[in-house]
């Protein structure tokens, strides 16, 4: 992977790609390399839904010109459809393929392109899917951005990590053995994309008896963010940009 300082190239030969992480949501949360990036590339594509530009795009206002060529990459379906079904996977995959054709052909052109992502853009991120379509045919970087999971962590009254303690980061989607198997009392868990699991994820909390240390966090970092412990958490769905925090169990002073 080259060297992110590198300078975009624009003119006769190809432009370079750039995954840019935008943090969690708070426009302070972008790094001072992601907005000197974002000033330098002609092109700024993102992914949103048709309803809106998203929330890596809008983070981004302050660092988005007149200038600056934008590129929406628009997703077919969000939770219309299940995401385990093969009608989700079909349209999801071609959608990936058409965006990275679509980025492709600015980078072609000798444009560089920043295509910004929530958070992080190797965790979790949908960057990736355009990433390893193109990295083996054009110059690629990654700049790294502060994660929801941090982000969540501020928000704590304690800890999430201390002293030996040891991380385990599960996805919420899983089924309920998987979850059971994947929270361990010994070590701090974050759990992401919770979505529907939430009242799921409660029981078993109180079955492994981490009602105390568990806490639920929705849209860290945002204005409407909401964090409280997850037995206070409230029943049905949760938002997207909400996870699940067990703080690890070291001796806190």
């Amino acid at each position: 992977m080259n060297d992110v300082l590198a300078t975009p190239t624009v003119g006769d030969g190809y432009g370079h790609l750039y995954g840019i992480s935008t943090g969690p949501g708070d426009p302070e949360l972008i790094t001072l390399k992601a907005a000197r990036l974002l000033s330098e590339c002609p092109v700024v594509a993102y992914f949103c839904k048709r309803s809106g530009a998203g929330r890596a795009r809008t983070s981004c206002d302050a660092h988005i010109t007149e200038g600056h060529q934008e590129l929406p990459l628009v997703y077919p379906v969000t939770n219309e459809i299940p995401h385990g079904s093969q009608a989700y996977r079909q349209q999801i995959e071609t959608f990936f393929e058409e965006a990275a054709e679509a980025v492709a052909r600015e980078l072609r052109a000798g444009r560089s392109v920043a295509v910004l992502n929530e958070g992080d853009a190797f965790f979790y991120g949908s960057f990736m899917h355009i990433y390893l379509r193109l990295k083996d045919r054009f110059e690629s970087s990654v700049v790294p951005g502060v994660g929801a999971m941090m982000a969540g962590g501020a928000l704590l009254p304690h800890p999430l990590m201390m002293r030996d303690d040891q991380l385990r980061v599960i996805p919420g989607t899983m089924d309920e053995n998987d979850l059971r198997a994947g929270i361990d009392p010994q070590r701090a868990t974050v759990i992401m994309k919770v979505g529907t699991n939430l009242p799921l994820l409660r029981h078993i909390v109180k079955d492994l008896g981490l009602e105390e240390r568990a806490w639920y966090v929705e849209k860290a970092s945002m204005p409407e963010e909401r964090v409280m412990p997850l037995v206070e958490a409230p029943d049905g769905k949760a938002p997207y940009f909400s996870m699940v925090l067990i703080p690890g169990p070291g001796v806190r002073a």
